[in-house]
């Protein structure tokens, strides 16, 4: 697949999520899709990945959350069911979607990592966790969990946020570098709001 195509490949995905998501999805938008793409790539290029396995990490990434058109239970496994029924009338080859849909399991929390491009995915998915961002996206985390669980409290999302931080790593050089100091600047903000620190 060349970069044109590529590109074709993102506007119809895009346009699918932007169509078809429900609307309660704040957090698991298309939005959310095209910065993971960014932020993957950005990582990739730091970590020295280019061509082909570009190429399969950019396509994992358009996958990865296309499983909420069907479920929000599982939704990783739509998701490869998706990729697995699309990528081959796009040449892919059965190790390419078996590389693809590895990538994509590794966005299921908690994450298991067993190759450097599922390393990439992992950290790009949760790149907002060290960034200027974390508050905002945060928050439409909370709206979208919410909608599910109406009882869901303020108090309650920071505890549950606070040992999400404190359980989660980053993966690749990047992600521990330029990522996880910012994080625990969030993790230990958190904290002091709750009277643990």
């Amino acid at each position: 697949m060349r970069e044109a195509e590529f590109e074709k490949l993102k506007g119809r995905i895009l346009h699918r999520l932007r169509m078809n998501l429900p609307k309660h999805l704040l957090y698991h938008c298309a939005e959310h899709t095209e910065r993971v793409l960014i932020a993957a790539e950005y990582i990739a290029i730091q970590g020295k990945i280019s061509g082909h396995d570009l190429l399969l990490l950019k396509t994992a990434v358009l996958y990865h959350d296309i499983g909420f058109l069907k479920t929000d239970e599982d939704h990783e496994d739509e998701g490869i069911a998706i990729a697995c029924a699309e990528l081959p009338g796009l040449k892919f080859s059965d190790t390419d979607i078996e590389t693809i849909c590895g990538m994509i399991q590794a966005t299921r929390i908690p994450q298991q990592i067993n190759k450097q491009l599922e390393a990439v995915i992992a950290d790009a998915d949760l790149e907002y966790l060290g960034t200027p961002d974390f508050e905002p996206i945060s928050q439409n985390l909370f709206l979208e969990i919410k909608h599910k669980h109406p009882d869901l409290t303020i108090e309650a999302w920071d505890r549950i946020q606070i040992g999400f931080l404190e359980k989660h790593h980053y993966f690749t050089d990047f992600g521990k570098a330029h990522l996880e100091p910012a994080k625990q600047v969030h993790l230990q903000a958190l904290k002091i709001k709750m009277g643990l620190a």
